[in-house]
């Protein structure tokens, strides 16, 4: 074998041993299972008794994370994402609980959301006649 053949064969060798067999096209490939660059949906919402959210104490707080995946200390993320998901991130067009029985008792709830909803900076607060008028605004986004 010549010396430049010799040389050649060496340097494909050296260069197959340090960046594998594939280095051309597979390095620049996304890796199966990975996900591409998503925007931050992250929030924290606080539920508290009273009619406005600057004088009334939270009493629960929760975090919900949406992207990635659902995640955080809300008990039911899943459903919360998916919710926000159908409404494109507006929480006044939320669909509650249809045919829901709630007494006309006036105990002032308010719900708050301060974070980010798919890279959009969200402050969202709204208050409800009592909890159960709470829990039957949305099926799982503020039953926390």
């Amino acid at each position: 074998m010549p010396k430049t053949a010799r040389w050649a064969a060496a340097l494909t060798l050296t260069a197959t041993a340090v960046c594998g067999p594939f280095a051309g096209s597979a390095l620049a490939a996304p890796q199966p299972g990975t996900s591409g660059l998503y925007a931050p949906s992250a929030m924290v919402l606080t539920m508290g008794h009273g009619e406005d959210a600057a004088v009334a104490t939270p009493e629960r707080a929760v975090t919900l994370t949406c992207a990635p995946r659902p995640s955080g200390t809300h008990p039911a993320a899943v459903k919360a994402c998916a919710e926000l998901r159908s409404s494109d991130g507006d929480f006044s067009a939320l669909n509650g609980t249809s045919g829901a029985f709630c007494t006309k008792q006036y105990d002032p709830v308010i719900v708050t959301v301060q974070g980010v909803w798919e890279g959009k900076r969200v402050a969202y607060e709204r208050v409800f006649s009592n909890d159960c008028v709470k829990n039957s605004a949305t099926s799982a986004l503020f039953a926390f």
